[in-house]
């Protein structure tokens, strides 16, 4: 494996601390949780995110997935860090994975970003439809969703399997950094997929896929079907 293409894929939890309540409180704010995984790279003033990152919840504490470029530190010693793994996959075209991946989807419109969930509501009249006329939340966000991964899907080398497919997890998200409101959405996905181009793949699974990959999304975790 190339050196300087080598990524390390990462598993954390939070040891036990004295202040784990207000820790994992400001885990629970997406630009604070992001600030507080930089620390895990030791950034420089001009250096570039370069990680991804997936949050997870085990046994009521905060557990995150990390795929870098640089083996995590622990300089405040807040974290257990399983030992990093190198992750070179050796993909094949018409291989089979599992995978699960949680984004932020979004559609442009005039040159801003939507949410697909309120956009279609918009466009299917929501506000104004009936009780008995408006189709279960549950099926417009399976709906939308599946429909946001399929026009994605060729463009970074995969096909999925619509009828595998489970969308679940919608959620909308509200943070601050200093005056700035910080707004968007997550939708989790898991399934199978086959790869179609393994090149446009793997840029994939390093580069992530969608928006907001600063505050936890993007990051597509595969194994074996």
């Amino acid at each position: 494996m190339n050196k300087e293409n080598a990524m390390y894929l990462s598993r954390l939890t939070l040891t036990e601390h004295p202040n784990l309540h207000p820790i994992v409180h400001r885990l629970g704010d997406a630009y604070r949780e992001h600030q507080m995984l930089w620390q895990l790279f030791d950034p420089q003033p001009d250096a570039e995110r370069d990680f991804l990152y997936r949050r997870e919840t085990r046994k009521g504490r905060p557990c995150y997935f990390l795929l870098s470029r640089r083996p995590p530190v622990n300089p405040l010693g807040l974290w257990r860090i399983d030992p990093p793994k190198p992750f070179a996959p050796c993909l094949q075209v018409g291989q089979r994975l599992a995978f699960s991946l949680r984004v932020n989807p979004v559609v442009n419109h005039d040159g801003k970003r939507h949410d697909i969930v309120m956009d279609r509501k918009r466009q299917m009249g929501w506000k104004t439809m009936s009780l008995w006329e408006r189709p279960p939340l549950q099926q417009v966000i399976h709906e939308t969703g599946t429909d946001w991964l399929q026009r994605r899907s060729e463009r970074h080398g995969f096909e999925i399997d619509p009828g595998l497919l489970r969308v679940e997890g919608y959620q909308q998200h509200h943070s601050r950094r200093g005056r700035r409101n910080i707004r968007f959405s997550t939708l989790d996905f898991t399934g199978l997929l086959r790869v179609t181009e393994p090149d446009l793949f793997m840029e994939a699974l390093t580069q992530g896929i969608g928006p907001a990959k600063a505050f936890g999304c993007g990051l597509m975790l595969v194994r074996r079907a």
